[in-house]
């Protein structure tokens, strides 16, 4: 192979194309992948940030969970206590009522039979007193036939 000015004039233009794209091109591609490789990091770093923050939510998000569920659990606990106790409550305020009831109608019962016993020991004086004076064949005064009540209603109450 014969070196003539034709190959030595492309060596040159090569190297100078070379050099070229060594100083202009080379410079602006490594740039841009530069910068393509700053972004592909910094989205990968947003990413991992991400997922962390993610995690982090989701362990907040089931904490906040954890702590309503027990809320709930707290006041529903509250209100069954409430009811219970209102129940109770209630439950207390009415057997107070039936027995005072119960023993308003038993003075009542007690008031009546008095009342009763009353009634019948005036009407046995009174027959007493209408056979008393029959027997004698007299009127028996106001006065003896008070008196004759009298003893007859002690009589009776004691035995």
């Amino acid at each position: 192979m014969t070196i003539n000015a034709t190959f030595i004039g492309q060596i040159i233009v090569f190297l100078i194309l070379l050099w070229f794209i060594g100083k202009f091109v080379t410079p602006v591609l490594a740039e841009e992948l530069n910068a393509r490789n700053r972004k592909i990091a910094d989205g990968l770093a947003a990413a991992d940030k991400g997922q962390k923050d993610l995690a982090e939510a989701t362990h907040r998000a089931e904490g906040i969970i954890r702590e309503a569920r027990e809320r709930a659990r707290q006041i529903e606990d509250q209100a069954a206590r409430r009811s219970n106790e209102a129940l109770e409550a209630a439950k207390q305020a009415a057997q107070g009522e039936g027995a005072r009831i119960v023993a308003a109608a038993r003075d009542e019962a007690a008031s009546e039979t008095n009342r009763a016993r009353d009634q019948l020991r005036k009407e046995f004086g009174s027959m007493v007193v209408i056979g008393t004076s029959r027997l004698l064949e007299r009127e028996v005064d106001a006065k003896t036939h008070a008196q004759l009540l009298d003893k007859l209603a002690d009589d009776i109450a004691r035995g």
